[in-house]
């Protein structure tokens, strides 16, 4: 097909798509083109459209008017699987994995092979997915079951299941990184670069703006559900990009590194935090950290160094855990998840859809979900106190929401996190862990996020916040531990907190490093 620029390489386009939901215009004459062989990212803050025209494409969703094209002939999809037939398959910005059963039967749902006509023929699904793990470098078992699998692991598995798709021509990619390390973000992109040698188009969803530099050949930039530009790659450079979305330049906000912790009120002690490791070892070694008042401690580490592990324990939900917890100068039992949240711990989880909310509650009913027994009068809910209080939150955390009694997942990624996060503070915290709070949401909405992280912190809340993101832990954190295969290798404050700091740490437990080593800060790194 021919667009209005003279390009004859378009595989798919989509013209002047609106979508409409009640309350909002998600799309509004959004035109959209696919390039043959070619990383076509898209990219817009959270809300601007992107995830909703995706669906549309890949059959999810219904347009409310437009047209699509695919090949130059006019298509419409009522299913993800009619899109499937015409070779567009999509890799989930939310996992749409199922838990309770096995990687390969994960890999395989709705295209099952089978032997004899009926049967199914898990013995060619298990050679056939150890067959694509080892293609992306990714040593898990076929048999392994999925819940067990971390939140990173099973994104390898949901790219997995796409690569096993027969006549396979658009792969939409709606942040297929958000959960992986480096390492596996490298092996993606080698894998992304033989697919479209192969032909096949990648349409990439992205919040990553260094990533789609390395990896687009195509930008088109959507913002408030609106077409705002479209560029190639070459042409173009990051505060181009990041001016086309947000209408400004926005930055993270600047920490300041010089204030002195060390004489601060200490709220918590974590000593000698052990967790064993199913077959030998320990998921944690030993490790010990302390907490003050009104400051926001940083932990950071690779993938499988141990840093939600930690939160874990804190929370009740390792129970084989040893070592001392100390909240206000007294030791603590730690058994349970609702002992902790009652002595004033609230935790944002990682995986905001499976662990923070409930999906098939409204938006307002998910931020009060935690503190609903506030508003129990006998054996009658409150609830126009509780609409006070969800009303009050929507505008201390600054939720962009028409209504708060639509389905929760009528938000944007980034508002869904601001619902999590309004979720814990509403329950009157005194410690407050908030572990990847900035995952798969854009800079626009990070940036509102660590403003809320400051407000409270200043307000002598203290925070933990894990992150895998160097810029990120830097701007937002006061003094910053490490993890190294759940070592802690460093504890860093003040102008000793820079980013080739943190990656050394961040190495030192995988280079034969064990726990009775000596921790190093600043630059007595070996």
């Amino acid at each position: 097909m021919e667009n209005r620029d003279g390009a004859n390489d378009i595989c798919l386009h989509a013209q002047n798509i609106d979508k409409l939901y009640p309350g909002t215009k998600a799309l509004d004459q959004v035109s959209f083109d696919v390039h043959t062989g070619k990383v076509n990212v898209l990219i817009g803050e959270n809300g601007a459209g992107k995830s909703t025209l995706m669906k549309i494409i890949a059959g999810i969703e219904q347009p409310t008017a437009g047209e699509l094209f695919l090949d130059g002939r006019q298509v419409s999809f009522r299913s993800t699987v009619e899109a499937r037939r015409y070779g567009i398959g999509i890799i989930h910005q939310e996992l749409s994995l199922f838990p309770n059963l096995n990687v390969y039967q994960n890999i395989f749902m709705a295209n099952e092979k089978t032997k004899n006509g009926c049967f199914l023929d898990n013995k060619k699904h298990y050679a056939l997915a150890h067959e694509v793990l080892e293609r992306l470098e990714y040593p898990i078992k076929p048999d392994t079951l999925v819940g067990n699998l971390r939140v990173g692991q099973q994104q390898m598995i949901e790219i997995a299941r796409n690569l096993i798709q027969e006549g396979l021509k658009i792969l939409i990619m709606d942040e297929p990184t958000s959960s992986l390390s480096e390492m596996e973000v490298e092996v993606l992109f080698k894998i992304m670069r033989e697919l479209t040698a192969a032909g096949i188009s990648i349409v990439y969803i992205s919040h990553r703006l260094e990533e789609i530099m390395r990896i687009g050949d195509y930008i088109t930039i959507l913002r408030d559900g609106k077409l705002v530009a479209k560029a190639s790659v070459c042409g173009i450079d990051l505060p181009w990009i990041v001016r086309q979305m947000t209408g400004e330049g926005k930055s993270y906000p600047k920490k300041d590194h010089s204030v002195d912790w060390a004489g601060q009120e200490t709220v918590l002690e974590v000593k000698d935090l052990t967790l064993p490791k199913s077959g030998g070892g320990y998921l944690l070694d030993h490790v010990s950290f302390d907490l003050k008042k009104g400051e926001i401690l940083g932990i950071y580490g690779l993938l499988g160094a141990g840093r939600t592990e930690i939160f874990e324990c804190i929370m009740g939900l390792r129970p084989e855990h040893t070592g001392t917890i100390v909240m206000n100068g007294q030791e603590i039992p730690v058994k349970s998840l609702s002992e902790q949240i009652g002595r004033g711990f609230a935790w944002v989880p990682e995986d905001r859809q499976r662990e923070g909310l409930v999906q098939t509650l409204s938006i307002g009913k998910n931020i009060s979900l935690s503190s609903l027994k506030q508003y129990v009068r006998g054996i009658f809910l409150n609830e126009r106190m509780e609409g006070k209080s969800i009303d009050q939150m929507i505008r201390e955390i600054h939720i962009k929401v028409a209504d708060k009694s639509l389905p929760i997942l009528s938000l944007s990624g980034g508002n869904q996190q601001k619902v999590v996060i309004a979720k814990g503070i509403l329950t009157s915290p005194k410690i407050l862990l908030l572990d990847e709070p900035s995952r798969g949401i854009d800079i626009g909405a990070k940036t509102e996020v660590f403003d809320i992280i400051n407000q409270y912190a200043a307000q002598g809340l203290p925070l933990i916040v894990i992150s895998s993101e160097l810029n990120e832990i830097i701007a937002i954190a006061d003094r910053i531990v490490v993890l190294s295969n759940g070592i802690k290798t460093a504890e860093f404050t003040g102008d000793e907190i820079t980013e080739d700091n943190l990656v050394l740490a961040s190495y030192k437990g995988h280079h034969g490093h064990n726990s009775k080593e000596k921790e190093f800060s600043g630059h007595e790194i070996q």
